[in-house]
């Protein structure tokens, strides 16, 4: 059975929109450290691939590498996947609980009554603009790092939406050492899509592949703001080693156990 391995790409997202790149802007971790990996928590990591195969040489088994990622200093995956509507709920009922108030008041419509809107305008938070571009982001509220809504043109402190890598190319899918490919799942962390690849482990070497990550940056447009797509590649490495399949009883080939004079009759 294939083993499943996972590769984390964490998007310093902030900073790689103002620098317009991802050199020194993500950081890529995995599950393989204790079998080989190296340059983990860098932008250079080198995935260690242990493939194994028979006594005559054929392959044993293949690996699945999985991509996740996520976005530096952004509202953590590991909330509850209806916060984002939850808060605006919340949000759209405090607003119009304060409508009401003011309303209610005698002389609301006087002279502050413009101030009480802007701050009712503030409480209400902004919508992001439908786009066809954005995948997954259309519609909602822009919150900040403390899961507040911000009103329109306030960007401080802003909660990224995660990275969408929308290709794995390079190296090793020329060389058809990987065949990645993008999956649907009812998976609530990765929003439904994840990226996944089946390594071919017979034949050792290092190979390179480039990711093409889709980040977003908000803008404002006509006096509404909108998730705009900016693309960007980063690259990585797999290291794969083939080794023969061994009992880890008997250090030897795969086959019958040995039964040691305590377990015979």
């Amino acid at each position: 059975m294939a083993q499943q391995l996972a590769i984390i790409v964490l998007v310093d997202v902030g900073t790689a929109l103002e620098t317009r790149s991802l050199n020194g802007n993500t950081y890529l971790f995995d599950n393989m450290k204790l079998h080989g990996s190296e340059g983990e928590g860098t932008g250079g990591l080198v995935t260690a691939i242990n493939g194994s195969c028979w006594s005559d040489g054929s392959q044993a088994s293949e690996q699945v590498l999985n991509w996740l990622p996520y976005s530096l200093g952004s509202i953590p995956p590991t909330v509850p996947r209806s916060y984002q509507a939850d808060r605006a709920r919340q949000t759209d009922q405090q607003a119009l609980a304060e409508l009401d108030a003011l309303t209610a008041k005698p002389g609301g419509t006087g002279a502050d009554a413009g101030s009480e809107l802007a701050r009712i305008q503030k409480i209400a938070g902004t919508r992001v603009k439908t786009t066809p571009r954005t995948r997954g982001l259309s519609g909602q509220k822009v919150l900040d790092l403390t899961g507040h809504v911000i009103s329109n043109g306030d960007t401080t402190a802003l909660s990224y939406p995660a990275p969408v890598i929308t290709d794995i190319y390079g190296e090793a899918v020329d060389e058809k050492i990987m065949y990645p490919a993008e999956y649907g799942s009812p998976d609530l962390v990765t929003d439904g899509w994840y990226w996944s690849a089946t390594v071919d482990t017979s034949r050792p070497g290092t190979y390179s592949y480039t990711m093409r990550i889709q980040l977003h940056q908000l803008k404002p447009q006509g006096g509404e703001l909108l998730w705009e797509p900016v693309n960007m590649t980063a690259e990585s490495r797999l290291r794969i080693t083939n080794e023969p399949k061994r009992n880890a009883f008997t250090k030897a080939g795969v086959g019958l156990l040995p039964l040691g004079p305590a377990a015979r009759p």
